[in-house]
């Protein structure tokens, strides 16, 4: 089903700004996936369950699964940054520890078991990526303590058993 751009674009209301113009094919017309990506979505799911092989969109299958993983492991570095500055906030900072840090450390530390829940093979990324999240976490931590960032270890103190245990706090 193809739409040309006119058609697929509703009318906008007065004094509204259209902040997103659709990406169009080749020919000028829209594809249904550049239209109606719940409609699409859905006639691919059904193609795949029915088989249906030739009705695939390859193409935009292919990157919506890049584009699910890399937001996979963007979450996961993105809670690894939170829970690993709240750790260091937590060691270096005693006297102002509170609750609201101990919950943030928690808080992250189950939000990246259920990353790990829904993709398993992401704590070799965590492995990987865990020096990198450091130095953000590292950095964030001196600009929200003020303290002088070569205080903080040059690597993460951390293993990722301890970084990931429910039980751990350092001292």
């Amino acid at each position: 089903m193809k739409q040309t751009e006119e058609q697929a674009i509703p009318k906008v209301l007065p004094g509204a700004i259209a902040f997103i113009r659709p990406r169009t094919s080749e020919g000028g017309e829209m594809t249904l996936y550049e239209t109606d990506y719940e409609h699409w979505l859905s006639e691919q799911i059904t193609n795949l369950q029915h088989q249906k092989w030739d009705s695939l969109d390859i193409p935009h299958l292919i990157e919506e699964l890049e584009a699910l993983n890399r937001s996979n492991k963007r979450e996961l570095y993105s809670y690894t940054v939170l829970l690993l500055a709240h750790l260091l906030k937590w060691q270096y900072q005693p006297s102002m520890r509170s609750g609201s840090w101990e919950a943030s450390i928690d808080n992250s530390r189950k939000r990246i078991g259920r990353v790990f829940k829904d993709q398993p093979s992401l704590k070799n990324y965590l492995k990987e990526s865990v020096q990198e999240t450091y130095a953000e976490a590292k950095e964030w931590a001196h600009k929200e303590t003020k303290l002088n960032i070569n205080l903080f270890p040059q690597n993460c103190p951390y293993s990722v058993q301890e970084i990931l245990s429910l039980e751990f706090l350092p001292d």
